[in-house]
């Protein structure tokens, strides 16, 4: 069983109140009523705000009827208000109903009473199941508002009967319109950036014949001359007699987007100018080396030349021998065009990767040319264990000369000061069943820190006194760039192996693998 019926009785007359309840128990109703008949103790008893209906008599001592009718609309408007009097006219009942009252009975017909109360009480009821839904669909409409604000998405819906369209409050901030404004086709084409109002014209007539949903991005034209960039989404409902859809503003998106980009080329130029400086570090570091590989072949073209001129000057001339000296000169000029060749390729300053198929073999053999000099005034010993018919690999050949560089130099460096013993650098190239090619520069120098590993190849992290801290690290940049790995692993005896990995022709550069070594 449910509550008793909470009731305040308006009335003067005790016997009266009596009767009302009788005829309410009579009735079947489980009630508890309070009788008051002063303005003060009714005032009170709705600021209690416990009860669920008033039955007022119209003439009171201190007060009368309407008012006790203002008061609780005032105080307690969601209760049922039903007048019980004898001191009522049909018209003043009648003017009651107009100014809010639920009902009356006169106590002439005291007989309609429990109907009224019933009917009363259900009203109520309908009304605040009424008012609590539309509380709801006022908060729904709250949040689905706010919604829209934070994330700058607006509604639209387009009746394609008789061509109005709606659009929520957030579609006219996004637009920067006035609420009032009257959108329209012509309106909107005439926001829309002239060079995207084809699209949208499109748009809008597909829109309005297909079944599907359509998507659309395009800019939009502020009264400011700014410009904002906008994702339509739009369908049309299953009878086709209208389109509903979404505009979001993605302005901040697309402004990110460029800033990105943006800040991506700058980080590739400066990327590309610390490469290029580490380039001319190192080719600064090999001058030696390479005065010496340049200074071979010279010397060779002068005693050449000099030969030649004996061999012509001699009595008889000899031209079969100043042929063959012509030709050695010939042959070192070509080797010395070569050398110079490479140094020239690896200080040229290059923004963008040139990819194209590469031996590493003939690489590793063209870099070991360049520092071979270097690495015996150092009194490393060196050799290379290169696989035959090693896969080409896709990679751009002035970076892997870099890289190669690096690691040699850095062997060297890890081995200068070891003391007298052996200063071995193997270089090995095979394949590491992973769809790549892998080069091991092994050393045998003092070593890789196991403090220092996890910072070896970050960005100006270096062990060398007056060293920049970025070879290893332009080496992992370039080696990543190409879809391989860069790593460092402590030998079984002294030194370092340095290992990297570089897709193979045709391979689709798999997700970095160590593999064996080779």
């Amino acid at each position: 069983m449910g509550s008793p019926l909470r009731i305040i009785h308006l009335e003067d007359n005790v016997t009266d109140s009596v009767l009302v309840g009788e005829l309410l128990d009579a009735g079947g109703l489980r009630f508890e009523m309070e009788r008051v008949d002063t303005r003060p103790a009714y005032g009170a008893l709705l600021e209690k705000g416990e009860f669920d209906l008033i039955l007022a008599d119209y003439l009171l001592p201190s007060f009368d009827g309407f008012e006790a009718l203002r008061l609780a609309h005032e105080l307690r408007p969601e209760l049922p208000f039903i007048f019980v009097s004898d001191s009522l006219d049909e018209e003043v009942a009648l003017e009651s109903l107009k100014v809010g009252a639920t009902d009356y009975v006169f106590k002439s017909r005291m007989s309609r009473l429990v109907p009224a109360v019933l009917r009363a009480l259900r009203e109520a009821k309908e009304r605040a199941r009424r008012d609590e839904a539309e509380k709801a669909l006022r908060l729904s409409e709250s949040y689905l508002i706010e919604a829209q604000r934070l994330s700058s998405t607006g509604s639209f819906g387009v009746d394609l009967t008789s061509g109005r369209i709606l659009w929520s409050a957030e579609t006219f901030r996004i637009f920067e319109l006035d609420p009032s404004t009257t959108p329209t086709p012509e309106l909107i084409l005439e926001l829309t950036h002239p060079e995207d109002r084809l699209a949208v014209r499109r748009f809008m007539d597909e829109a309005a014949s297909r079944k599907t949903g359509l998507e659309l991005e395009h800019r939009i034209v502020m009264p400011d001359g700014s410009i904002k960039h906008v994702r339509v989404v739009g369908r049309p409902t299953e009878n086709q007699l209208q389109v509903i859809g979404a505009v979001t503003d993605i302005t901040e998106t697309r402004c990110a987007e460029v800033e990105r980009r943006r800040a991506e080329e700058a980080l590739r130029a400066t990327e590309a100018a610390l490469a290029h400086a580490a380039r001319l570090m190192t080719i600064g570091e090999l001058s030696v080396s390479i005065a010496h590989e340049v200074n071979q072949p010279l010397t060779a073209i002068l005693l050449n030349g000099k030969a030649c001129l004996r061999w012509l000057a001699a009595d008889p001339p000899d031209p079969a021998e100043a042929r063959i000296a012509v030709q050695r000169v010939v042959d070192d000029a070509v080797r010395a065009g070569e050398v110079i060749g490479r140094i020239r390729a690896l200080t040229r300053k290059t923004t963008e990767a040139e990819m194209s198929p590469l031996d590493l073999n003939e690489t590793i053999e063209q870099v070991l040319v360049i520092a071979r000099s270097e690495l015996q005034r150092a009194r490393v010993a060196f050799r290379t264990q290169l696989q035959e018919d090693l896969p080409l690999v896709i990679a751009d050949r002035i970076q892997v000369q870099q890289l190669l560089l690096n690691l040699v130099n850095n062997a060297m460096e890890a081995m200068s000061s070891v003391g007298d013993r052996p200063r071995e650098l193997l270089v090995a190239t095979g394949e590491n069943g992973a769809g790549k090619v892998q080069v091991a520069v092994k050393d045998s120098g003092v070593g890789v820190d196991p403090k220092s590993r996890g910072r070896l190849f970050d960005a100006f992290y270096t062990t060398k006194p007056g060293g920049m801290g970025m070879g290893l690290s332009i080496s992992r940049s370039i080696v990543q760039s190409h879809g391989g790995e860069l790593w460092a692993e402590a030998n079984a005896g002294p030194g370092a192996t340095f290992r990297f990995t570089l897709p193979k022709v045709g391979s689709a550069a798999p997700e970095p693998s160590r593999g064996d070594p080779p």
